[in-house]
This record gives C-alpha cells, structure tokens and sequence, in this order.
C-alpha cells in the first residue's frame, strides 16, 4: 500500500476516533437527562398498557352490557327510550357521556344519530353520526348516507347529494354503493338536474349492473332521457 493511502486510512481512523470521541462526551454530559427521557417514553407506555387492560377492558364491559336496553328500545323503534332510557336502564346519550373511549359509546354515537334522524331532529341528528367512526365498511357508509337523508329533510340538496356520494364512495361495495347513487341521482332528477342525474344512474349501470339498482337502472335512464328531451 502506498505511503498516502497509508496516511488516509490513517486520516479516516483518526476521524472516527474523534467522533466517538465526542458522542462518548456527548452521552457522559447529557447522561441523566437521557436517562430520563427514556424512564418517561417507558413509563407512558407503561401506563397506555396499563389504561387499557384495566380500565377500558373493564369499561367496556359494563358498557356492552348497558347497551342491551337501549338497543331493544332501538330494535323496537322506541326511539326515545333508546335515547334518554327509561329510568332503569341507561339511554344511549348517557352511555356516550359515561363511557367515552370504549366501542359501546362509539357505536351508541351512529344509533343516537339514527334515533335523532327519526325523531326530525335533523340537527342532532347530523352532530352525532358526524362523530361515529367505524371501520365498519356497512356502518361508516350508512353512517355517511344517514346524513345526506338528514340533509334532504332540511331541504339542503346540496349537501344531501355530497353526502350520498361520499357514502357511495366509501370503501366501495355492492351494498351501499349503489344504494346512496341511486338516492343522490332522484334526489338530482327531483330539482330538475337531469343531466347530473342521468350521471350518476349510468354509474350504477357501468359499476354495479349485478346490483339490484343496476339490474333496474334502465327505467331510470330512459325516465331522465325522456325529460331531457322535454325541457
């Protein structure tokens, strides 16, 4: 090896050393504040792990087992008993108030939204199936499609066909997706927007022509033509 290949091995070696070097300083100066980051991610996910199995676990429980009336009432369409209970048992609200963080509340949120909707509390009704996540793909689109019927009690097409599109456009599938077009495009054809409407039914026709909208669609686009055609 060569004299100067020597010296920069050399070079690079002596670099390293230095580097170490100072990390070692680095870790000596700043020894115990590190340690106490470490005791802290530590200790946090100690406690996550802890919070989970002994109070959300245990809080689920009581909750699941709170929700059994109140989904009879919902099962019975008794919808403020579901909602408010009936002095024995828990309603709905009290159970999203009481147990916050399990999957009973979670799900509570889409029934109290279901309820609301059927009592024409549209407001209501809106607030709380906008504050129901699931990654239920039935659930989160029907979620979503309760919010556009919501919107078109209000007499906001707008934000009713928005809606409609948003639950059809959710995780995609052969239930729902068809379903919430088919709603957005009547809703379309009823304020006379036969073009949009005509869009979305041939959606459902190109998309879903297994579907029972699709095998129906047809008449829905000959209905618009003919409109179309009259205008």
């Amino acid at each position: 090896m060569s004299k100067k290949k020597i010296e920069k091995v050399e070079e690079r070696v002596e670099g390293v050393e230095q580097a170490l070097t100072k990390a070692e300083q680095l870790l000596e100066t700043y020894r115990k504040q590190i340690l106490w980051a470490v005791g802290v991610i530590v200790g946090v996910v100690l406690l996550y792990m802890a919070f989970q199995r002994y109070y959300v676990e245990r809080r689920s429980a009581e909750a699941a087992e709170q929700m059994f009336p109140a989904e009879r009432f919902f099962e019975n369409d008794s919808w403020e008993l579901a909602l408010d209970g009936d002095g024995n048992n828990m309603g709905l609200i009290d159970i999203i108030n009481e147990y916050t963080f399990t999957p009973s509340a979670r799900l509570a949120k889409y029934y109290a939204g279901i309820c609301y909707l059927r009592l024409g509390d549209y407001e209501n009704a809106i607030s709380y199936l906008s504050k129901f996540k699931s990654k239920d793909i039935i659930l989160s689109s029907m979620a979503l499609g309760c919010i556009g019927d919501a919107y078109a009690e209000t007499g906001d097409v707008d934000k009713a066909v928005a809606f409609y599109k948003k639950a059809a456009n959710n995780r995609k599938n052969d239930f729902t997706s068809p379903f919430y077009l088919l709603r957005a495009g009547i809703l379309l054809e009823q304020q006379e927007r036969y073009r949009e409407a005509d869009e979305l039914y041939r959606r459902i026709r190109n998309e879903y022509a297994n579907t029972t909208e699709g095998r129906n669609i047809g008449k829905y686009i000959t209905r618009v033509a003919i409109k179309q055609n009259h205008q």
